[in-house]
């Protein structure tokens, strides 16, 4: 199975990506044009046999057509999907929702394409799905959504981040942990931390089998209100119960989980746990703050943690990659590739797509041409290549280190490829997720965003191609039952495992390490958990998290 975590960071585009929410009279000639019998191609686009595409007033035919139709044109591994007549997107058509039909056609996109959104054994893409923005994060009256934090920093949930950690793989036993808690939720302001086992919920005892327990403790701390029992641990050692009652609500939260230095020698060690490469708005004033900081603190050495990190916005990922990089990084930072269709100019479906301004209103030419994406943004490498602009005084850093595991996906690998030709970068932790490619979403029914893979990255070298994802360079392994991601210690404890590998690498004297920073350590006493010594204590993954690199600017035609 994929590796990826339980509960997911949904997308909350609405305000932010506003450039492809349609009008209703767009919405008209979108299909009336993508749905169309039309036997004889246009001179941008190739003949192909489309005898079966005959009209149509069947809504969910004409958003199958549609869904088929871009993906032949800007899907990133378009060149080897099928003719319209050999594949049928009107025959996904049977399930009882028109989003699980939508869904399972793009699925089946991808398994028609064969390029690495597909996975064998796989239930999902890798890479592309489709949302109802009708009910993404933050909608307060969708009652046990599973919500979490958006990539505009909005929260709707109880604020934890659970996760199965696996002790016993015969009975299938396991400890509940908070892996991280959302700031500004209200497990946040009931001081929930990390590190904290739960071992009952509302009551009813929890641990023994994974597979009886999992749905009923997914639904009840999705519920409006939760009461959550267990162990507070810290630094591996479990101390005082807790008992708390926990609510549903909207918050506003802080992508940053921890920001500390640690001094070893000569040499002071920023590091930076990041939780989500959230909008400029939510993200960018923290990272400036902590990299003055950091700057004026003297750090001359840096850890990422980006351990939980799947992605977001591109934008914001470039920020963080000029606050890394030293001061004589400059020329290429990395470029975005899209399909030959689009870069030939050959994608007449984006007509349909019109670029909305600032007051998310239709724009049109001097001559009264709707402005689209066709007409007026450019694909090319060239208009789509990015370059070095440093920001902020961090200006001689030249080693990093970042932790990451499986859920390290996207506009988090965007940011490690980058500085790979400018300075020295190392990995601690698992491979990384794999996901060269981003996106930007298509607007179907103005009702559903289609996030298909667009777009590979590569960096000043022309590197890229990890879709298996980033070997780390101290790499989680089964024959050490003691390196692996542990929730019994807060983000950067200097002794929790990955962390403790990460200044390793940039303390090589092994000098005396002290640390700068809020740390969250608490009373200890009862006992020690007895885990199994069979290497199981591992976190079980689901696929339900947000993992995407969100591309906002659009190069427009000179």
């Amino acid at each position: 199975m994929r590796k990826v975590i339980l509960f997911k960071e949904k997308l909350n585009m609405s305000h932010h990506i506003k450039n492809y929410a349609l009008s209703g009279l767009v919405l008209v000639s979108l299909f009336a044009a993508a749905c169309k019998k039309d036997k004889k191609a246009t001179p941008d686009e190739p003949e192909e046999a489309n005898t079966k595409q005959t009209a149509t007033t069947n809504r969910r035919e004409l958003t199958n057509d549609s869904l088929f139709l871009y993906a032949k044109q800007i899907y990133y591994w378009n060149s080897t999907l099928p003719s319209y007549d050999t594949y049928e997107p009107r025959k996904y058509n049977t399930l009882s929702t028109d989003l699980a039909n939508y869904d399972n056609n793009l699925f089946n996109i991808g398994k028609a394409a064969g390029g690495a959104d597909y996975e064998a054994g796989e239930s999902s893409l890798k890479y592309s799905y489709i949302e109802d923005i009708t009910s993404r994060n933050p909608v307060a009256a969708l009652k046990n959504a599973q919500a979490s934090v958006d990539l505009e920093g909005n929260g709707n949930d109880v604020g934890i981040r659970p996760v199965f950690y696996l002790t016993n793989n015969t009975t299938r036993a396991y400890i509940l942990f908070i892996t991280a808690v959302y700031k500004g939720s209200d497990a946040d302001k009931k001081g929930v931390k990390r590190g904290w086992a739960i071992t009952k919920i509302n009551g009813t005892a929890v641990g023994a089998n994974y597979e009886n327990e999992r749905s009923m403790v997914n639904n009840a701390l999705n519920s409006d209100k939760v009461t959550i029992e267990g162990t507070k641990y810290s630094a591996k050692v479990p101390g005082e119960a807790f008992s708390v009652e926990l609510s549903k609500k909207s918050y506003k939260s802080s992508p940053i989980y921890q920001a500390k230095i640690f001094t070893a020698g000569a040499r002071k060690i920023g590091y930076l746990a990041y939780a989500r490469f959230s909008n400029q708005t939510n993200s960018i004033p923290v990272l400036d703050s902590i990299f003055k900081s950091f700057a004026g603190l003297g750090v001359t050495d840096l850890i990422v943690d980006l351990r939980y990190n799947g992605g977001g916005y591109v934008n914001t990922a470039e920020h963080l990659i000029n606050l890394i990089a030293p001061a004589s990084a400059t020329g290429v930072m990395y470029t975005e590739y899209f399909n030959t269709t689009l870069r030939d100019g050959k994608a007449v479906i984006m007509k349909n797509q019109p670029l909305l301004d600032d007051n998310d209103k239709v724009q049109f030419a001097n001559n009264g041409r709707l402005i689209n994406y066709f007409d007026d943004i450019d694909y090319s490498v060239k208009g789509n290549t990015n370059s070095f602009s440093k920001a902020g005084n961090l200006n001689n850093v030249t080693n990093i280190v970042f932790i990451v595991t499986g859920n390290t996906a996207s506009a988090s690998e965007l940011v490690i490829n980058s500085l790979k030709p400018k300075m020295t970068v190392k990995l601690v932790g698992e491979q990384t997720y794999g996901k060269p490619v981003g996106f930007f979403p298509i607007r179907l029914e103005n009702k559903y965003d289609v996030l298909m893979a667009l777009f590979e990255t590569k960096n000043a070298l022309d590197e890229g191609g990890y879709f298996s994802g980033m070997v780390p360079d101290i790499r989680e392994s089964n024959s050490d039952a003691t390196f692996f991601d542990d929730p019994r210690y807060d983000f950067g404890d200097s002794a929790e495992p990955y962390t403790a590998k990460a200044i390793g690498i940039l303390n090589p004297s092994n000098a005396a390490v002290s640390v700068k920073g809020k740390g969250s350590v608490m009373s200890i006493n009862g006992k020690e958990v007895s885990f199994t010594t069979t290497n199981d204590m591992r976190p079980l993954k689901e696929n339900d998290e947000f993992k995407g690199m969100i591309e906002t600017r659009h190069r427009v035609k000179k």
